[in-house]
Parts: structure tokens; C-alpha cells; sequence
């Protein structure tokens, strides 16, 4: 089954409303620049859908559509087979280091595991120009959002392998909703020498949010789909985030000033 199938045109309506909705606060998040941004990233593509989004909303930016997972990226050129302007790679090319003024990176992060996700962080911080902006989305796996995910997988666990009982059950959920994401997640390669979870229980965003202020300013924090409520029950999480001009020679890694957290 492909990676469309399961997200854009899954059977579930709800589901399909939801993938659709964490692109468009996704792209909204970017706002109106008085300036297109000259070259865009979409870092861990998928299956190239918010490609679509960005090629006809900044008409004039030149579009990467990035993505390791071999056969992903060929879905990403099928998808995107009549949408003009956009490249394709299945590696980071040395050219792009400093000259990517937008990364997002939406879907991605859940999925990898520590050295992998730093690795992830690095390789954007090296890309994105002095002052470009890190748009990153992932889901809530915690709290209440963990409650009414876990039970839902549960209830599909015989056609859901992320819903398998040795990953998400009745303990992990509840851990989950307490705050405590479990640390029994099982490593798979997406990819030759490239660690993976497929599973979404036992990643903790607030982790990942420390990882990215190491690296960037955080500028603002989103909820999806109904921003107002707020992540105690959104299921998702989106960080916009920049990088500092003065960082921007320093070693990649560099802790970066504290910043005050805008919701």
C-alpha cells in the first residue's frame, strides 16, 4: 500500500480531512513574505503533496522535494509528474548549504531515532540560509491526544501495523497519557543504514522540541487542526523556527540563545 493510499486517500474521511489540514497551517505558518522565498525544502517528502501546495502559492521559489526512501521519492515524481518547478533528490547535495531560505519538514521527526533525528537537524541547519525558517510538524503522542490515538489504534490493530500489540497497547497508552512515552520502540531501516520507527507511540514532542532550540530560535508553536485548543488535545504540533544570522558560521550543533516560546 502506498504512502497516498494511507494518508490523502485513506478510506477514513476524517483522516483524509486531518492529512490535508496539517499542510494547509503548514504552508500558513510560512505567511505572506513581501518576497517569495528564493528556494523551498520539503525535507522527508513523502509522496511530494505539499509540493502541490507550495508550487501554487509561491509561484516564482524554486522547490526541492527531498526524500531518502528510495521508493517514496519515485511516488513524489508520479505525484508531482505535472507540477513544474520542482526537484528531486534522494541525497543532500554540498550545494545546498546556506542557500535554502524555507525547510519544512512535516511527518518526519516521529519517525527517527535520536542520532538520526539529530543528524536531520544538522543537515537543515547546514542547508538553510543565515535567517532562513525551519517550519517542523509532528504529532502528539502524549496526554490526552495518546488516549484517544492508542484506543483508536487498538481497535485497528489487525490492518494497522503501527497498531501491532507488542507496540501499542493497553500499558503504552496509559503511559502515554500520563506524559511517560514508552522506550520500547522497535528500530526497522526505512532505507539501507537509515534507523526507522514506523510506529508513532513512545515519541515524545517535547523532546524534540529541546533538540530544536539547540540549533534554531523558536519563534512560534502551532497547534493542527484547531490552533485555539491547544496541544493538551490537538493531535498535532508545529514549531517555526529560524536561523540566527550570527549562528550561522558557528559548528553545527551549537547551543542556541533562550527564546521565549510564542503559542
Amino acid at each position: 500500500m502506498s504512502y497516498t493510499e494511507i494518508t490523502f486517500q485513506d478510506k477514513n474521511p476524517l483522516k483524509r480531512w486531518l492529512q490535508r489540514q496539517r499542510l494547509l497551517l503548514a504552508v500558513e505558518l510560512l505567511g505572506s513574505p513581501a518576497v517569495f522565498p528564493g528556494l523551498i525544502c520539503d525535507f522527508g517528502a513523502g509522496s511530494g503533496e505539499l509540493c502541490k501546495l507550495l508550487r501554487d502559492r509561491y509561484c516564482d521559489s524554486g522547490i526541492i522535494c527531498y526524500e531518502p526512501a528510495q521508493n517514496l521519492l519515485e511516488e513524489a515524481r508520479q505525484n508531482l509528474a505535472r507540477t513544474p518547478g520542482v526537484s528531486f533528490a534522494e541525497t543532500i547535495s554540498p550545494a545546498w548549504n546556506d542557500a535554502v531560505d524555507v525547510v519544512f519538514c512535516l511527518e518526519v521527526l516521529e519517525h527517527l531515532p535520536p542520532a538520526e533525528t539529530e543528524n536531520a537537524i544538522c543537515a537543515i541547519f547546514q542547508i538553510l540560509k543565515p535567517g532562513g525558517k525551519l517550519i517542523v510538524g509532528v504529532p502528539v503522542e502524549v496526554g490526552i491526544p495518546a488516549l484517544y490515538k492508542g484506543f483508536y489504534r487498538m481497535a485497528q490493530r489487525f490492518v494497522r501495523s503501527d497498531a501491532d500489540l507488542k507496540n501499542v497497547n493497553l500499558k503504552n497508552t496509559m503511559l502515554s497519557f500520563l506524559g511517560f512515552a514508552p522506550r520500547n520502540r522497535t528500530v526497522h531501516e526505512i532505507v539501507p543504514g537509515l534507523n526507522f520507527y514506523f510506529e508513532h507511540t513512545g515519541f515524545d514532542y517535547r523532546v524534540l522540541k529541546g533538540s530544536i532550540e539547540q540549533f534554531f530560535y523558536l519563534v512560534k508553536v502551532a497547534r493542527c487542526p484547531f490552533p485555539f485548543l491547544g496541544s493538551w488535545f490537538m493531535p498535532e504540533i508545529y514549531f517555526v523556527a529560524e536561523k540566527a544570522e550570527r549562528l550561522a558560521d558557528d559548528e553545527c550543533g551549537a547551543a542556541s540563545p533562550s527564546v521565549t516560546e510564542t503559542s
